[in-house]
């Protein structure tokens, strides 16, 4: 059979929801064929479990190695190009490779906001503010057209962006630093999970609307009048108790965002820093538990290494202009070692 002919029954048994057989047609198809970027992407769609299904470590790596291949066939190609940065960030917590992949993407479309938007999420995320809210400004300063679905998000990382530049950087919670106070704060929260806004705003607001629907009738009366006024006084009190719920929850679950700051920081750089007994709380299994599967897995592997990092540690971003002239750096060809070694396992 042709390489061809093996990607048409690749494609037949992914339609039919068939991933292994998939795999195998596809996997034939691009022996036959190294250049077959169609047939790539079937293994790229075919390694994802169907049904919304999270993939294991073996089935992201997988995925993002075919993605790889792809857009290095056809760089043109933007749902890969998504589909490999979401692997890098959302399953495999490597953001570092994360933010180079999204750069090497902006050689091939450079009038796209989506990279851009994809970097400064993973900067706000690891506390770098400042370089995230450049990468935002880059947006205006390019006059890049933003889509109708990146307004809020946009709005929220600048937001975010804006309320941290107002305080001292030493507040902003850094893993590398092993005396940060950051640190303390966490210890004391370990044996306890997060709370949700939700049980936040019924603390707040449940005694405060029960008073009120007790109290109206004697203060507005029990006419027409009485009824308006009481329902506005009810919806006052609700925006008011939303807006002093998220203010406490995001106070209140502080250590709970420094501790998964943490967790980011190490499958990102592949060091471990959580000492051990905040690695065995309460608070930490809470968190990795709504973590996804490959992440786990892979964090699981960065604990057994025991590597830590020697020295002060600096974050080794991209040359975030680097679009701007003629060289187009891929990847390197160390991550291909390390996500094929993950496909091994």
């Amino acid at each position: 059979m042709t390489a061809e002919a093996h990607y048409l029954d690749a494609l037949e048994a992914l339609e039919a929801d068939e991933r292994e057989k998939a795999l195998e047609h596809a996997r034939k198809a691009v022996k036959l064929d190294p250049e077959h970027a169609d047939a790539w992407r079937v293994i790229s769609d075919a390694s994802l479990p169907g049904l919304r299904l999270q993939p294991t470590l073996k089935q992201a790596a997988s995925s993002l190695s075919a993605a790889k291949k792809v857009v290095a066939l056809q760089p043109d190609d933007l749902a890969m190009w998504v589909r490999g940065g979401r692997l890098l960030s959302d399953e495999l917590g490597l953001y570092m490779d994360a933010l180079q992949w999204w750069q090497d993407a902006r050689h091939h479309a450079p009038d796209e906001v989506t990279p851009i938007v994809e970097q400064a999420a993973i900067l706000a995320d690891m506390g770098l503010y400042g370089e995230a809210s450049e990468r935002l400004q880059s947006i205006f300063d390019e006059n890049m057209d933003l889509a109708t679905t990146q307004y809020a998000r946009v709005a929220r990382l600048h937001q975010m962006c804006q309320l941290a530049s107002e305080q001292p950087s030493s507040e902003h919670f850094k893993p590398w630093e092993k005396h940060h106070d950051g640190w303390e704060a966490i210890k004391m929260r370990m044996s306890k999970p997060p709370i949700s806004e939700s049980k936040i705003f019924l603390l707040i607001t449940t005694p405060i609307l029960m008073l009120e629907v007790i109290m109206a009738p004697q203060i507005f009366g029990s006419g027409f009048g009485g009824f308006c006024l009481t329902s506005l006084l009810i919806l006052t009190t609700v925006i008011f108790g939303m807006r002093i719920s998220r203010r406490w929850f995001q106070r209140l679950n502080r250590p709970a965002f420094n501790l998964l700051r943490a967790m980011d920081f190490e499958t990102a750089t592949g060091y471990v820093v959580i000492p051990e007994e905040i690695r065995l709380s309460k608070l930490f299994m809470f968190i990795l538990s709504r973590r996804p599967p490959a992440f786990q897995d892979r964090m699981l592997k960065i604990v057994d290494s025991k590597e830590t990092f020697k020295g002060d540690w600096k974050p080794k971003l991209p040359d975030f202009s680097s679009h701007i002239s003629d060289d187009v750096p891929f990847w390197d060809e160390e991550q291909d070692d390390e996500l094929t070694s993950f496909e091994e396992e």
